[in-house]
């Protein structure tokens, strides 16, 4: 009973917090400093273990396919689907989970994690599989070195109890071997596939191929045609539908089927990973479809090079309508000088609080701009006047706090929104 009351008030704080139009962290925290081991409490239920999902890009959505996955085998997840992947964050998604008493009806944790505090987790949490996703030029106000960051995702895989799924093409992750008791599985796409794409795979640091030769991939990614893609694991091939276009997605879907077949063990089957991926919505604001003017504004989300260039890549020759925006969620944006636009022909408005950082890189890379409105709900607005395209699709290409204001404005402000 210890725990009916910082439940009981956590709730309360989050049903505040949604009622003014999102989710927060903040019921977590308080609940945290109410019973510090809330967390450890809770997640000892699983019967299935608890797995962690790591990487500079594509955290939210690995997540996400593992859970559909694992639910299409019949197992009750628990997960942070909106990316709240501090502690409190944690914390504050499991208060819509739990009971008054703080027990958990889940058979399995599958949570994004922050790599700044994923080793303080795993030994709070002990995770049974950690996944390593990439490490890529991303947030270096916040890690300086993205050395520091694959240093803190393999300092992590090294807690794991049972299982690490590491990226066969990324060379800081490649070369884990696991310790003693530690089952590895790797996931990658195939040299063809990877050679297809106009700027590759955007790791940190790509194979000098004549002096590091990769490990083989135990699920790679072996067909990509865009929405879709083949991934080859344990001899079979294995169909899968994207939910958002891009190389990228197929990498993380080859990561998720690694992931999940060594969470499920012999309960694994091909056939569910399949199902699940044919009804697989897009992760919240990745790829996420909603409707602008009778049409849809479809949601292109990055927060730095490799993501921007992935997404970009993946997009269709020339989209009728563009917003890009970013604001000061993404501080430092010198890298956008770096970044092959030319899947875009113009930008009909550019926003966010570096909408003339962005207008300058566009100009000097040759892509017309229409209007530069730093005012986001301003910039929707001109979007929605645009008229009507051919394709019934608006291309929101946004950073995930330009991202959370859209849909906002556009009727949708639910945080914690499963999809």
């Amino acid at each position: 009973m210890r725990f009916f009351i910082p439940i009981l008030i956590g709730r309360i704080l989050r049903a505040l917090a949604r009622a003014r139009g999102g989710g927060s962290a903040y019921p977590g925290y308080i609940v945290l400093k109410l019973v510090p081991n809330f967390l450890q409490h809770v997640t000892r239920q699983f019967p299935n273990g608890v797995v962690f999902v790591l990487g500079s890009n594509g955290k939210s959505t690995t997540t996400h396919m593992i859970s559909d996955i694992v639910r299409a085998h019949g197992l009750r997840v628990f997960t942070n689907p909106s990316g709240a992947n501090l502690p409190q964050g944690i914390a504050s998604a499991l208060l819509s989970e739990v009971s008054l008493t703080g027990r958990l009806k889940a058979d399995i944790g599958i949570l994004e994690v922050d790599e700044a505090f994923a080793v303080e987790l795993a030994g709070i949490l002990s995770p049974s599989t950690v996944t390593m996703l990439n490490v890529q030029v991303d947030q270096l106000y916040r890690f300086f070195e993205t050395e520091r960051v694959a240093t803190m995702m393999l300092d992590t895989a090294a807690l794991s109890t049972a299982n690490v799924i590491t990226n066969r093409d990324d060379q800081f992750l490649d070369a884990y071997v696991g310790s003693d008791g530690q089952r590895v599985l790797r996931f990658g796409a195939s040299a063809e596939v990877v050679a297809a794409a106009p700027n590759g795979l955007q790791n940190a640091d790509d194979f000098d191929r004549q002096d590091a030769v990769p490990n083989v991939a135990d699920a790679e990614v072996v067909v990509n045609t865009g929405d879709g893609a083949t991934i080859r694991f344990d001899g079979a091939d294995i169909p899968v539908r994207l939910p958002a276009r891009g190389l990228h997605y197929a990498v993380d879907a080859a990561a998720a089927t690694a992931t999940a077949s060594a969470a499920l063990g012999a309960q694994f089957r091909a056939d569910a990973v399949t199902k699940a991926f044919g009804t697989m919505k897009p992760a919240y604001g990745r790829g996420e479809r909603l409707p602008i003017a009778g049409e849809s504004a479809e949601f292109t989300m990055f927060k730095n090079a490799a993501s921007l260039q992935l997404n970009l890549d993946a997009l269709p020759e020339h989209p009728e309508q563009v917003l890009m925006a970013i604001d000061e969620g993404t501080p430092d944006i010198s890298w956008i000088y770096d970044i092959d636009f030319s899947k875009l022909d113009h930008v009909d408005v550019v926003s966010g609080d570096k909408a003339w950082q962005i207008a300058i890189a566009l100009e000097h890379a040759g892509v017309r701009i229409g209007r530069v409105e730093p005012d986001v709900e301003a910039a929707i607005a001109l979007m929605q006047g645009l008229g009507a395209t051919s394709t019934g699709t608006k291309n929101f290409i946004v950073n995930y706090e330009i991202m959370m204001i859209a849909r906002k404005a556009l009727g949708h402000p639910d945080m914690e929104k499963t999809a």
